[in-house]
């Protein structure tokens, strides 16, 4: 962990072909997490990795392995993914009517439980939760795809949760996923998040993993 802020590297735009390597060499650049984004093509329009990816990712690393899961139906998914190797679960706010049983279920799987807010939902509808959350992540882009436009709309969002949990005295991360490249970070941190995910602007940095995770961490500290 380095101070503060963290670094959560999404590994949606890493080489499949390379993951291990490119999952170390992230962790040997100063990443804090890696983020698993699990998608199901239903609640969100697209289709990606399963809890074989996350035990292929806890073979190489000791990192914290922080899953999100983008699908209709969390509940069924929990098990395999925290037996796979998962320390952090987030679930949406969207698609969890009993949160307070979800969260239950997830730190009875002995993981760390976050609740997640898309752009469009009313930040109110987590405030009753923020007790019995680790986590809350505001996503900053429709969920979906890596790659897309950082959206500033969000950022009064994280400035009320901020204000909630500095209010509570939790010691409750609160995260920020889409857009976050050398750009958007400074506004983000501003805004009151701590953990910052980032994919194509560490993966696909020009010159490098590490060069990404340095120019990130650099803007944290400006």
């Amino acid at each position: 962990m380095n101070g503060e802020y963290l670094i959560s590297v999404s590994i949606l735009s890493a080489d499949f072909s390379r993951l291990g390597e490119q999952i170390r060499e992230a962790e040997q650049a100063g990443a804090d997490w890696i983020h698993v984004d699990v998608m199901d093509g239903h609640f969100v329009p697209n289709l990606t990795m399963g809890p074989v990816i996350v035990k292929a990712c806890r073979r190489v690393t000791q990192m914290p392995i922080d899953v999100h899961l983008m699908v209709e139906s969390p509940g069924e998914l929990l098990y395999d993914f925290a037996h796979a190797g998962a320390s952090n679960l987030t679930v949406h706010i969207e698609t969890c009517p009993d949160m307070p049983r979800m969260v239950q279920t997830i730190h009875t799987l002995g993981c760390r439980a976050g609740i997640v807010l898309n752009p469009e939902t009313p930040v109110d509808t987590i405030l009753p939760y923020l007790p019995i959350v680790d986590l809350v992540l505001v996503m900053s882009v429709n969920p979906g795809y890596s790659g897309q436009e950082f959206c500033p709309e969000v950022l009064p969002k994280l400035s009320v949760v901020r204000q909630e949990l500095v209010k509570s005295g939790r010691p409750v991360r609160l995260e920020i996923d889409g857009g976050i490249n050398a750009q958007t970070i400074p506004s983000a941190r501003d805004a009151g998040a701590d953990v910052f995910v980032a994919a194509s602007a560490i993966f696909e940095h020009p010159d490098g993993i590490a060069s990404g995770i340095h120019l990130l961490r650099s803007r944290l500290l400006k």
